[in-house]
């Protein structure tokens, strides 16, 4: 058996508010068979976007923003790759990668 190098966050006691946001974007993208982007578009809040991350901005769905600081504690508490987390008892599965859209840079959840 091998061994898995996916970034695991373990449930704790209470799951923290970003990863349940994290989390109910996660379920938009499954539904949709796309993925959760997000976009920094000023020093307080993260856009978010469900879509195709391959394609123009104009084609993404604008899913409204997050605060900055949830953000970055979602980046915290994920990695670049394979990731799995347990949030409220629901466990995702998704990749973390970076890219370029619009000429700006994009962190993109992908559920597998």
């Amino acid at each position: 058996m091998t061994r898995s190098n996916a970034v695991i966050y373990q449930p704790q006691a209470c799951t923290p508010e970003s990863l349940r946001i994290l989390a109910r974007y996660l379920e938009l993208a499954l539904d949709e068979g796309e993925s959760v982007i997000l976009m920094r578009i000023g020093t307080q809040v993260r856009s978010v976007y469900v879509g195709d991350p391959s394609g123009a901005l104009e084609d993404l769905t604008d899913h409204g923003v997050v605060a900055a600081f949830q953000a970055d504690e979602m980046l915290a508490l994920t990695r670049l790759g394979l990731n799995r987390i347990t949030a409220d008892d629901q466990q995702y599965r998704f990749m973390r990668s970076v890219r370029y859209i619009a000429d700006r840079q994009a962190v993109v959840f992908t559920p597998t």
